[in-house]
């Protein structure tokens, strides 16, 4: 099985902490020399120095806010002039909780921006060099709930179904260039988004942040919260060139708890 990606440049997004992070430490791992982008330089400074060199790579990172569209799409369009990118994985912290009927509309329009319009904007600027080589990966981290949607989480639900169908969509128009374009859907993993998500919880329901992590633990049928490497496991099998007639999907790492096929 080929996952070698020596030679290939992967930019994660996200990449400071959590799944993005674990995800950069897997593509370098296998090889890829990698751009992190976030809007912490600190954050990013810290996790380039963390990243595995033993191919040579020289990685590196980029600062931008998805809150900030014009923003991204100058840091973005600058950087690929002379750094053309193979692989690129979008992956945004979700919106608050809460019910979808007490959302402002102000809040779908952020979540909207933050997670599809910075990936079209990510996407289209890295497009052209995955087809001069032949090669590319767009993976996009979301959620379980693009199957079944998860309760509380009604901006979440929404933004995050609609990243998958214009994933869908883009895999059909880009496959014929050697570009995938799959989803991975991480179910409960232990990063610092679920655990503002438990203690949210907990406020709400009167129970203690133990309480709460025990009832999520009881909907997984391998009885255990993931932890981001095992998510970026698949991230990672899926950037590389052992996955190139995959294409099209949507990949739950959940242990079994989304209740659907």
């Amino acid at each position: 099985m080929n996952l070698n990606l020596t030679g290939k440049t992967a930019l994660v997004c996200g990449s400071t902490q959590g799944i993005g992070k674990a995800s950069a430490r897997e593509l370098a791992l296998l090889g890829a020399t990698v751009t992190l982008l976030s809007r912490n330089e600190e954050s990013l400074k810290a996790v380039v120095k963390e990243l595995p060199t033993q191919a040579g790579q020289v990685h590196n990172y980029l600062v931008a806010d998805f809150n900030n569209p014009d923003q991204l799409k100058a840091v973005i369009e600058k950087f690929v002039k002379d750094n053309p990118v193979h692989i690129l994985i979008n992956n945004t912290g979700g919106p608050p909780a809460g019910q979808a009927i007490d959302a402002a509309p102000e809040e779908f329009i952020k979540a909207f921006t933050s997670h599809l319009i910075c990936n079209q904007i990510l996407v289209q600027a890295v497009i052209d060099g995955m087809k001069h080589a032949a090669y590319g990966r767009i993976i996009n981290i979301i959620s379980t709930s693009v199957k079944v949607p998860l309760k509380g989480l009604g901006v979440s639900n929404t933004t995050r179904g609609a990243v998958a169908n214009w994933a869908k969509t883009l895999s059909l128009e880009l496959a014929p260039f050697g570009i995938t374009v799959n989803n991975v859907l991480p179910g409960s993993t232990m990063t610092g988004r679920l655990d503002s998500l438990i203690k949210s919880k907990a406020e709400k329901a009167g129970k203690s942040y133990d309480e709460i992590k025990r009832e999520m633990i009881a909907e997984v049928p391998v009885g255990r919260i993931s932890e981001p490497h095992e998510v970026a496991a698949a991230v990672a099998f899926l950037a590389s060139p052992a996955a190139g007639y995959i294409n099209g999907i949507n990949v739950p790492v959940d242990g079994g708890r989304t209740g659907s096929l």
